[in-house]
């Protein structure tokens, strides 16, 4: 491989911050969303964002009330948590700048005003309606960046490494959300509440963009088992588990000494076959994702020791 591996790894990194500031944006709107959608008496909240993105420690060290204010801060411009969006795109940026020569310029340009907009923007504690439309716009700069990185660079091994890193946050946080969703959805739902599961199911499909490529897929009534076999099993869907590692799988196809890799790969879509998702209680899918997850960082341990 011609690349060098500090350079694969700006990419592959680059990536990676991108796509998990938009995810982050994502699930702060679809949260607040949510919430407006439940009856008052259930209690959801915010601490289940925090969970999702592994921040619940770090976020009790510097607040002390788990609040929409403190918590959506938090997730959007706290300096001190690294997964914020802020810091996400100051990485993301950091990345691009010291790869300037690899990708297009339009798109160095693009993350630089979007790091710049964003600290702006969301440094500033704003209203929900603010907020919403701030986190929409650094979800489709995003979408806009990752367009021209498809229709003007060189999709050789360095593109190979972009997607590579962008797949792996994204079957991450796909695996994250169905985990703490599911734990965090009425176990005792009664008659009254039935109806708020099916809201509360459409809002992880609406956390990965899939709602609508679902309704038009499964012509079927919302409910959990065609949601997790959606989410995790479907080749087509952009955030769906399956299709992310297949992509990966794909991207290393281009590239030398990836065996052991796509063994690791083979492994998870071996997990995914033998998956009894119609049967799977909570307790046994949160033993199942978990599985999936270290899966997921084994691959992306063995992509760092191989290339990076």
């Amino acid at each position: 491989m011609s690349m060098l591996s500090r350079v694969a790894s700006n990419i592959y990194w680059l990536g990676r911050y991108l796509e998990r500031a938009e995810n982050t944006a994502r699930i702060i709107n679809v949260n607040t969303n949510l919430l407006l959608d439940l009856p008052k008496h259930i209690k959801l909240g915010w601490q289940p964002l925090l969970e999702i993105t592994s921040t619940s420690d770090s976020f009790k060290a510097m607040y002390t009330e788990v609040n929409e204010l403190n918590v959506s801060y938090f997730l959007m411009a706290e300096p001190n948590n690294p997964s914020s969006i802020l810091s996400s795109l100051m990485a993301a940026r950091e990345n691009a700048r010291t790869i300037r020569e690899i990708i297009p310029r339009e798109v160095w340009e693009q993350i630089n005003s979007l790091y710049l907009v964003a600290k702006e923007q969301l440094s500033q504690p704003k209203n929900n309606r603010h907020r919403y439309d701030n986190l929409n716009k650094i979800i489709q700069s995003n979408q806009a960046i990752t367009g021209t990185l498809a229709g003007s660079m060189t999709h050789d091994e360095g593109y190979d490494f972009l997607r590579m890193g962008r797949n792996i946050e994204r079957a991450d946080m796909t695996t994250r959300i169905i985990d703490v969703r599911t734990a965090t959805l009425l176990p005792n739902v009664d008659q009254d509440i039935a109806p708020f599961e099916t809201i509360q199911w459409m809002s992880v499909l609406k956390s990965l963009t899939g709602y609508q490529m679902y309704r038009r897929q499964m012509r079927l009534r919302i409910n959990r088992k065609d949601v997790l076999s959606f989410l995790l099993l479907d080749e087509k869907f952009p955030r769906a588990l399956k299709h992310t590692l297949k992509q990966v799988e794909y991207c290393l196809s281009d590239l030398p000494n990836s065996e052991q890799i796509t063994n690791k790969l083979s492994q998870l879509y071996e997990e995914l076959a033998h998956a009894q998702l119609k049967t799977l209680r909570q307790e046994s899918l949160h033993e199942f994702i978990d599985d999936l997850q270290l899966g997921i960082h084994s691959v992306h341990d063995a992509l760092s020791r191989q290339y990076f």
